[in-house]
């Protein structure tokens, strides 16, 4: 191999090994990155434990209320919070007779899997009205799966997010918190907003504190039971 060559297979392993080691450090940082999720409060984790009408199904967990009906919500979690952690709302909403499927996302990320839903019909075909929602990203990815899937779903629940996409506002119900206000500019309609005053971001879901979450002047408790109210509210009209 002559000098000329040499420099240039030199110049090549240089950039190969640069290369590899930038992979390494991506792969490594997103690991990181993604293990550093909000935990699920022992709250959360009781209503899993003392509810017999919880069924998990590969990523799916599913909530029947005690007298089976024909509505049902599909729930995205909100970005790198444990799933389980919405456990305390939609348990209050399968007491109200709504069956809810919570879904559980790749990396605690649900714009992994936007289209999780797709999975879900399927396996409850006694439901005739559909409802998709989240909170925060989850909510932003359900938004974006109810815009491209306008025949599948009745309508669109959002907490501490906004419509994202091309879907109806007026089939839309967008729940928010005074200290979560930041969520305003973001809003260009009118139709079916609650504002929950004294509300934040975090207590849509027991997870504890969320960084950079100013601290609510209601209870965890009353902020998830107006929801509630504005969710049942919002379907049944």
């Amino acid at each position: 191999m002559d000098v000329k060559n040499k420099k240039r297979f030199r110049k090549t392993k240089i950039a190969i090994i640069s290369l590899v080691c930038i992979l390494l450090i991506s792969v490594v940082g997103f690991f990181i990155y993604v293990s550093d999720y909000y935990r699920a409060e022992d709250i959360a984790i009781e209503v899993m434990q003392d509810n017999s009408k919880i069924e998990v199904v590969d990523n799916l967990t599913i909530l029947s209320p005690a007298i089976p009906g024909d509505t049902a919500l599909i729930f995205y979690p909100g970005a790198k919070v444990e799933h389980i952690a919405y456990f305390p709302i939609l348990k209050k909403l399968t007491d109200k007779g709504i069956t809810c499927v919570l879904v559980e996302m790749p990396f605690n990320m649900a714009i992994f899997d936007s289209h999780a839903a797709d999975d879900v019909f399927d396996k409850l075909p006694e439901i005739k009205n559909w409802y998709i929602g989240g909170h925060s990203m989850g909510g932003a990815m359900a938004s974006s799966y109810a815009s491209e899937n306008k025949d599948k779903v009745e309508g669109l629940i959002l907490l501490g997010s906004y419509v994202y996409g091309d879907y109806p506002a007026e089939k839309a119900l967008t729940v928010y918190g005074t200290f979560n206000s930041n969520l305003e500019e973001h809003i260009d309609y009118t139709e079916n907003i609650v504002v929950i005053e004294g509300g934040n971001h975090a207590q849509f879901g027991n997870y504890g504190e969320q960084k950079g979450d100013p601290a609510a002047t209601i209870s965890r408790e009353e902020q998830q039971n107006i929801s509630v109210d504005a969710i049942l509210n919002f379907i049944e009209n």
